[in-house]
């Protein structure tokens, strides 16, 4: 197997060396997203359920790119700059994950790029032909 770059201008660029999302196999591994407008560049202002719909939105624009979607996400992670955002975040999160949700863990940092409040990273698999026969 070879890993498989996967980019869209759907979703903010890297800022760093990486990747939005790299495929290998029927895996998709995407970094982590912090609250960036595609379209400016920029952080979103504003409330933290806000900021968690634009990085899921995001987040589903890269595995679109991949042949995937939320509805296959495997993980997920979250970086909070404060853990009090907590039960705003699971609102926001619960209306992208709500039947099956992930696996998920939840951390509170320091800091975050660019001086984000919240930033999430998943790993979903990619429903291939193959994939549907053996479910």
């Amino acid at each position: 197997m070879q890993k498989e770059i996967i980019s869209t201008k759907d979703a903010p660029q890297a800022i760093g060396p990486y990747s939005q999302a790299i495929r290998f196999g029927n895996l998709i591994f995407a970094s982590g997203q912090i609250p960036i407008e595609p379209e400016t560049g920029k952080i979103l202002k504003g409330d933290i359920k806000g900021q968690t719909k634009l990085i899921l939105e995001n987040l589903n624009n890269v595995l679109a790119a991949g042949g995937s979607s939320l509805d296959n996400v495997l993980r997920t992670t979250i970086f909070l700059t404060d853990l009090e955002d907590y039960p705003a975040v699971n609102e926001t999160y619960a209306q992208y994950f709500n039947d099956l949700p992930p696996a998920r863990s939840t951390v509170q940092v320091a800091k975050l790029p660019m001086d984000a409040q919240i930033e999430i990273d998943a790993i979903a698999c990619i429903n291939t032909e193959e994939n549907l026969l053996d479910a």
